[in-house]
């Protein structure tokens, strides 16, 4: 017993959130985003200096890969 009740009640509540639409205030969403003008067009990466570059690890990949194929021939 009850369970109609409550499925009646989860039912009126999932329609409310269905259908309900707030106001949106888009400017304050477009501040919070981060669109629009910007002081840097460019992007800093805070944490690059932490690590080894990404293309210093392909480019030894690749002369192995070259100088065995090379071998190989």
């Amino acid at each position: 017993m009850g369970r109609g009740r409550q499925k009646a009640k989860n039912t009126k509540v999932a329609r409310e959130l269905k259908y309900f639409s707030p106001n949106t205030d888009l400017e304050a969403l477009q501040r919070e985003i981060g669109t629009g003008e910007s002081d840097s067009d460019q992007y800093e990466d805070k944490w690059a200096d932490l690590y080894e570059s990404d293309d210093a690890e392909s480019s030894d990949d690749g002369d192995e890969t070259d100088g065995e194929a090379e071998a190989k021939a």
